[in-house]
């Protein structure tokens, strides 16, 4: 299986065939798997694997409410969310042990939001050297895992398996 992350596969991304609606939202609505890549569902948010990842473990903590916005988020919708970010750097040091990590939101399509109309926070796990030269040279990435071993191994981590 191919795991490099090219211009072509970027092209591809952005000119595919659109899916009707947020996909955040899409994935509420379906089964929990490989297919939806939701990890965990709290009661107001939940943590999915991101589909298309800068490392290897990406998750992302997204609220149940369509909301574009940080602070239309009310604090219990917060909270949560800061509660799963913890809980997923500590199955993901138990798993990947990362040397770091990056956390973050992109807040309006300004900002880089690839998602903008459903606020929700990136967790990336960083080792030293991760970023080298194919990033510069050619505009590709690779990760060293497919994304349904990541999403197997992160949601086994995650019941403590």
């Amino acid at each position: 299986m191919n795991h490099l992350w090219s211009p072509w596969r970027m092209e591809y991304i952005n000119n595919h065939d659109k899916v009707e609606g947020c996909v955040f939202c899409n994935a509420i609505q379906s089964a929990d798997g490989q297919e939806n890549l939701i990890i965990v569902r709290g009661k107001q948010a939940f943590v999915i694997l991101n589909r298309y990842p800068y490392t290897s473990g990406h998750l992302m903590v997204v609220p149940y409410a369509h909301r574009p916005m940080l602070d239309e988020l009310d604090a219990a919708i917060r909270s949560e969310m800061m509660e799963l970010t913890n809980q997923a750097i500590l199955v993901l040091q138990r798993i990947y042990h990362p040397q770091g990590f990056n956390l973050g939101m992109n807040i309006g399509a300004v900002a880089g939001a690839g998602i903008a109309e459903h606020v929700h926070l990136h967790i990336v796990p960083r080792w030293g050297g991760d970023t080298n030269f194919m990033s510069a040279v050619a505009d590709t990435r690779v990760l060293p895992e497919s994304l349904e071993e990541t999403y197997q191994r992160i949601s086994s981590g995650w019941k403590g398996e």
